[in-house]
């Protein structure tokens, strides 16, 4: 999978006429998603791996057909639909509309040679893939699953409600537990009629008029995940990941009412394997997003994990982007490894998490730092000092010798602060500590001191505020779909304060420089988030003021000394 290049669905990159880029960014953006669909249909089930599989191959056929016909058909009438149904996981929809609808067609010859080389490769691989899949016997997810429902106490008499994001792994997956697990199971699906889905509310709602005991599991598709409720169960389990993990609050969300009569609600989650996730990064996705929602919403139920709440919005804002959608720049740094490690220290060593979190503010400590070329330090002795002011985190490292201190971010921060031995020993504090103190709390000052006026803007708008506008109400930010609802939502947001003259003239001269040279939705979204500060997203001025105006607070400093050992 990793070599399959997806020409099939983005023949304008090959095409050597004039097109224009955003309709051959729009055809990147469709391969893209469709080896997300690829790889989590593999996830999802074997069975609707295999059924996929075979459909990509007709579709191939059909493509190289035509293009030694002399034909390339391209579709701009129903892009925007596929991604509609990208993210419903219809796969059958998404081949009817692809081979429908023939809204241009390109003469052969002005492609290049890669196009129809590639194509034959990618169709190559599908069917040396297919002719493996055949010889699988075992379905080793399924094996798991069945194990589960024998051995787990809990899922043994209770009703269950079981998601999947595929049609075709639900049908599999009700058929399989009748016939190997438990008789009284119920399937419904998008294909399923209203009849099926009385029968669902009757054995599943608390609330129905006319309650019935026929069924005790319910195997579904999204469709029942939203405008249904089945709090007679308490279960949930997803049997794949959505790549919208909103759909896991809505999950959940269909036993978590009101009026439910339980104390507690279960979820289990099978997790892609750790191959596909390398591809996807599909579980990370999930988690953190569900952890950014636990911060903004307060208090919602934890469905992956029993993690600590992060507070970092720059994650999310991370977790949206390109690189994390498309599967790209895999080596970049995340704080779920942090993350993780708080989890171990919390559940291993209670004791040592319950002393850090007594710390007081201003703690201090001196520490042996290893030299040469890998040292995360290079000049010594160095103070590197945690700062905070009301939401704000920062952290800056000052030498002796340095005039400014130097700013640094959070994955370096880290790398400073965790001990390469945990057993290590603090040693004394020198008496030069506290001018390199005062070197960093003069930064950190100078860095947290805007101009109010400039902080605070009261101008109604100029030239960049009506470009970026412009820019934001393009067709090719309104129709773009791979856009999360929290992202319309904050494109939303910066339109109102573009339009209320709320952003200070260097950041709206900065984000319109930035967008002139920028015409991809993701990377649009990208320069939004990274320079207008989160200040101007609080909800009313009194708010911004106090925000500029939290005390400056110092939580933590480490003084670094050289290991001369």
């Amino acid at each position: 999978i990793q070599s399959f290049m997806y020409a099939r669905y983005k023949p304008l990159t090959y095409y050597e006429g004039k097109r224009e880029q955003r309709e051959v960014q729009s055809q990147r953006n469709l391969a893209r998603f469709m080896k997300i669909l690829l790889i989590k249909r593999l996830e999802s089930s074997f069975y609707a791996f295999r059924l996929t599989l075979e459909r990509f191959i007709h579709s191939y056929d059909r493509v190289i057909e035509e293009f030694h016909k002399g034909h390339v058909y391209i579709s701009k009438k129903h892009i925007n639909k596929i991604f509609d149904l990208l993210e419903t996981d219809d796969q059958e929809a998404i081949d009817r509309l692809l081979e429908a609808d023939k809204a241009e067609r390109l003469d052969a010859n002005d492609f290049n040679a890669d196009f129809i080389r590639v194509l034959e490769e990618d169709r190559k691989i599908l069917t040396e893939i297919d002719k493996l899949w055949k010889r699988i016997k075992r379905d080793p997810k399924w094996e798991a699953f069945r194990e589960i429902f024998r051995t787990e106490p809990r899922l043994k008499k209770s009703k269950i409600i079981i998601f999947t994001e595929s049609k075709e792994t639900a049908e599999y997956l009700s058929q399989r537990i009748i016939d190997e697990v438990e008789p009284k199971a119920l399937l419904f699906t998008g294909s399923s009629d209203e009849s099926v889905r009385k029968e669902a509310i009757a054995n599943f709602d608390a609330n129905a008029f006319q309650v019935k005991d026929q069924y005790r599991i319910l195997v579904a598709t999204e469709v029942l995940s939203e405008g249904v409720n089945l709090h007679r169960s308490n279960i949930v389990i997803n049997y794949d990941i959505p790549w919208n993990p909103t759909r896991l609050i809505q999950r959940v969300g269909r036993v978590n009412r009101v009026d439910t009569t339980f104390d507690t609600i279960h979820t289990y989650n099978f997790f892609p394997t750790e191959e596909s996730n390398d591809l996807i990064k599909l579980k990370e996705a999930a988690e953190a997003k569900i952890h950014a929602f636990i911060e903004m919403l307060g208090a919602d139920a934890r469905l992956l994990t029993e993690g600590e709440e992060i507070k970092s919005h720059d994650l999310f804002a991370k977790l949206t982007s390109k690189k994390t959608i498309t599967g790209e720049d895999e080596d970049e740094e995340s704080e779920l490894e942090y993350l993780t490690e708080i989890r171990e220290v919390r559940d291993r060593h209670p004791e040592i998490f319950a002393r850090i979190k007594r710390l007081p503010r201003k703690a201090r400590s001196t520490r042996l730092i290893s030299a040469g070329k890998d040292a995360i330090a290079k000049e010594f002795p160095s103070l590197l000092t945690y700062f905070r002011q009301g939401k704000l985190d920062k952290f800056f490292m000052a030498q002796p010798d340095a005039t400014e201190p130097v700013e640094l971010d959070f994955f370096f921060t880290a790398k400073v602060l965790k001990p390469a031995d945990p057993s290590e020993k603090r040693q004394t504090i020198p008496h030069d500590f506290y001018p390199l103190l005062d070197k960093n709390k003069h930064a950190f000052e100078a860095a947290t001191s805007p101009d109010l006026d400039d902080a605070i803007p009261k101008h109604r708008g100029g030239a960049n505020d009506a470009y970026i506008l412009k820019r934001l109400k393009a067709k090719e930010i309104r129709r773009y779909h791979g856009f999360t609802e929290d992202d319309e939502l904050y494109i939303q947001q910066v339109i109102q304060l573009l339009t209320d003259g709320a952003l200070p003239r260097p950041t709206t001269k900065k984000v319109a420089e930035a967008l002139k040279e920028e015409i991809e939705p993701l990377k649009v979204l990208g320069i939004l988030r990274r320079d207008i500060p989160p200040l101007f997203f609080q909800e009313t001025r009194a708010q911004q003021t106090a925000h500029v105006f939290s005390p400056r607070e110092v939580i933590l400093s480490s003084y670094l000394l050289e290991d001369t050992k």
